[in-house]
């Protein structure tokens, strides 16, 4: 790993923007590492590190918590692990381009708690909207500016 640049890691399992991280790292020259669990075998060109963990639902996150320092960045749409992540001073951006920020999260994981208590009881909550051509424009544009700050550019 390169020690002046960030590492990239990406929560693969669900992530729609594989190949504009593959592109962007590609061009700034920073490693990246695609984690996933063996349920989703990843086809990712190298120079990019692909770890495979097991599938339990957790197993990719503990990885990445593990292993991720101070600096990097984390590409995921948890966000539990973004909450975990932040406070490491490592930045955390969501497929989407949204880049998580601490101030939010207490309000995030509230939501989110429950969504999941009104779902176990049997009632319907609204998912989130379909991904799109511009939540796509947006993270390339987020992720590149991250990356292009974090490699002095």
């Amino acid at each position: 790993m390169n020690i002046l640049k960030p590492a990239v890691y990406v929560d693969a399992d669900a992530c729609p923007v594989k190949d504009e991280i593959i592109e962007i790292c590609q061009e700034y020259q920073v490693d990246m590492i695609f984690v996933s669990s063996y349920a989703h075998q990843l086809t990712i060109p190298a120079p990019a590190k692909v770890v495979t963990v097991d599938s339990d639902k957790e197993a990719a996150d503990l990885y990445v918590m593990n292993h991720i320092k101070i600096g990097d960045v984390c590409v995921t749409q948890d966000h539990a692990l973004a909450s975990i992540l932040l406070p490491k001073r490592t930045v955390v951006l969501s497929p989407r381009g949204i880049e998580y920020d601490e101030s939010k999260m207490e309000q995030m994981l509230d939501a989110r708690f429950v969504s999941a208590k009104q779902r176990r009881m049997g009632k319907r909550t609204k998912g989130p909207k379909p991904f799109s051509k511009d939540d796509r424009e947006r993270f390339k544009r987020n992720f590149e500016k991250i990356i292009a700050e974090k490699a002095g550019i």
